[in-house]
């Protein structure tokens, strides 16, 4: 790296590709509407604080009322709660999470949620305090990666991308530490998600997630040796709304305005740490 950093430990709330644990809903001042073709009713949408809760808030003062779009954002603090809220219909959509998440939690609760348009990812990014570049690594060196199956696999898939390791033919940001193929004598450590920045220390690089980094006083566009690029990458997170209610008029609406060039512009201009990067477009898969 660049220069030398010292970690900060100040774990920042877990994103959409760390689960959190206990529950924080915002003041139960509104639910949803219930009838979709409603267009003067507001859109409820559950979401993450930061960033989630914070570029909703923009659309609501600055660009909603330009569209006739009434919004109420109610803010939680686990991810697991914004889908169960979503699919019993106490609110609209919500806004917080990426398609592995979802695709995982779907199965695992039998809920109904789907993607409507993709928004912003959080980019996963490789640092260090020992060296500055990642062709420096060696035979013997160690680099921690997250050890939850989403994070692990893009963790890896980004090492390999980066000529760390090799991946077996035809695996990407599922692989496991059985799909490396090459590991070129680097020690691959495990750790939970959280405790990769805080350690940062004891390896030669880290793999580690951005709302860590973030927490942890990393710039991710400056302190990352390599990040994720926000192009085709399926962890951006977006807006989503229960199957069926996609052709909601307020949620195309809503859509329109996340994708916007001015939310573009919000989201360039309050994260230019790289923390958060614009990832408009369609879901994929």
């Amino acid at each position: 790296m660049r220069n030398t950093i010292k970690i900060t430990v100040a774990i920042a709330a877990a994103s959409a590709v760390a689960l959190g644990a206990s529950a924080c809903s915002a003041p139960s001042d509104a639910t949803a509407s219930g009838d979709k073709n409603d267009k003067n009713a507001p859109l409820v949408i559950a979401a993450s604080p930061t960033p989630h809760a914070t570029i909703l808030d923009y659309v609501k003062d600055k660009l909603a009322p330009q569209v006739g779009l009434k919004l109420v954002v109610k803010t939680f603090n686990d991810y697991k709660m914004p889908n169960k809220v979503t699919d019993d219909g106490q609110v609209d959509a919500n806004f917080f999470q990426h398609k592995p998440f979802l695709d995982t939690f779907n199965k695992e609760n039998g809920t109904h949620i789907v993607p409507v348009v993709n928004v912003e990812i959080e980019p996963l990014g490789v640092y260090s305090n020992k060296i500055h570049k990642l062709s420096d690594l060696k035979a013997g060196d160690t680099v921690s990666v997250p050890n939850d199956p989403s994070n692990e696999g893009r963790a890896l898939k980004l090492l390999a991308d980066n000529g760390v390791i090799t991946l077996k033919p035809g695996v990407g940001s599922d692989a496991k530490l059985t799909d490396v193929k090459d590991n070129k004598g680097i020690k691959i450590t495990e750790l939970e998600a959280a405790q990769t920045a805080p350690r940062l220390a004891d390896v030669e690089a880290a793999v580690i997630n951005g709302n860590f980094a973030v927490g942890a006083h990393l710039k991710p566009s400056k302190d990352a040796l390599a990040l994720e690029k926000a192009k085709g990458n399926p962890y951006a997170n977006f807006l989503a709304v229960k199957k069926g209610n996609e052709d909601d008029p307020r949620v195309k609406k809503l859509a329109k305005l996340l994708n916007s060039d001015e939310v573009k512009k919000f989201i360039e201009d309050k994260y230019k740490d790289g923390s958060v990067i614009p990832a408009f477009g369609p879901v994929k898969g």
